[in-house]
C-alpha cells in the first residue's frame, strides 16, 4: 500500500481517489505516521432471486381466457343496452 503525507494527498486528491477505485488502499500519514486510508467501497450485492421459485404455489381458472359476456363486453366498450 503506497503512503503519502496529507499535502500530497491534498495535491493529488483526485488521483489517488482513483487509484483507490482500481483497488489499491492509499494510506496517509501525518508526520510520517498513518492517520488515515483510502479505499473502495464495497457495492452491495442485490438479492438474486431464483426462477420457478413459486412453481405450482398459484393457480388459473380454466375459465381465465373464455370470452366474456355481452353485458360485460357492453361494460368495458362504454356502451349499454338501455340505449
Amino acid at each position: 500500500m503506497p503512503t503519502v503525507n496529507i499535502y500530497e494527498a491534498k495535491t493529488h486528491f483526485s488521483k489517488l481517489v482513483d487509484t483507490a477505485a482500481s483497488g489499491t488502499d492509499i494510506i496517509i500519514a501525518r508526520n510520517g505516521k498513518p492517520v488515515a486510508r483510502i479505499t473502495t467501497l464495497e457495492q452491495p450485492q442485490k438479492p438474486r432471486y431464483r426462477l420457478g421459485l413459486l412453481e405450482g404455489k398459484g393457480w388459473m381458472a380454466d375459465d381465465f381466457d373464455a370470452p366474456l359476456s355481452d353485458d360485460i363486453q357492453a361494460l368495458f366498450e362504454g356502451s349499454s343496452e338501455e340505449e
